[in-house]
């Protein structure tokens, strides 16, 4: 008789933990489409990060832009985040392709910032020497002295006045 329970409850808790704990949103988004919107969303917020005042400018949110860019409002867009985040794995591995894409993109970019600092590195090399000198004084500005004597004396007689 005990090992019958035992075996109804294995049983009962094998077939229970089968049970979605999410359902199947009505629209659902296909993975290779979410994983482009996480992308998006995620680049998006590096930026604010980063430039905070570069999104300030612009008028409309940026999130309805990229909705609107992949016909998909924000309420279907959190269930289909809700369902996708409920298979832990199968989550992972789309964070896992959205972070590879960024890591391409970011090698792209550093290689372009390292040849812009190339031939700006030449450019100043072929320039003469004597442009380069005027310009180092022109970007120079003097800062006139202080007295600190006179700051102290201006302090005494702002006390004695009170």
């Amino acid at each position: 008789m005990k090992n019958f329970i035992v075996i109804i409850l294995v049983l009962f808790l094998s077939v229970s933990c089968k049970k979605e704990v999410v359902k199947q949103p009505t629209k659902l988004i296909e993975k290779d489409k979410m994983i482009d919107i996480m992308y998006d969303l995620s680049i998006l917020e590096a930026m604010r990060y980063q430039k905070p005042l570069s999104l300030d400018s612009i008028e409309n949110d940026p999130k309805k832009f990229i909705f609107k860019k992949y016909k998909v409002d924000s309420l279907q867009f959190a269930q289909n985040n809700m369902y996708y985040a409920s298979d832990y794995d199968s989550y992972k591995d789309m964070f896992d392709e959205v972070n590879k894409r960024i890591e391409v993109n970011q090698r792209a970019a550093d290689s372009l910032a390292k040849i812009d600092e190339k031939k700006a590195t030449k450019e100043n090399k072929n320039k003469p020497k004597e442009l380069k000198e005027v310009s180092k004084d022109s970007v120079q500005t003097r800062i006139p002295k202080v007295n600190i004597d006179s700051i102290r004396m201006a302090q005494r007689k702002h006390r004695r006045d009170l």
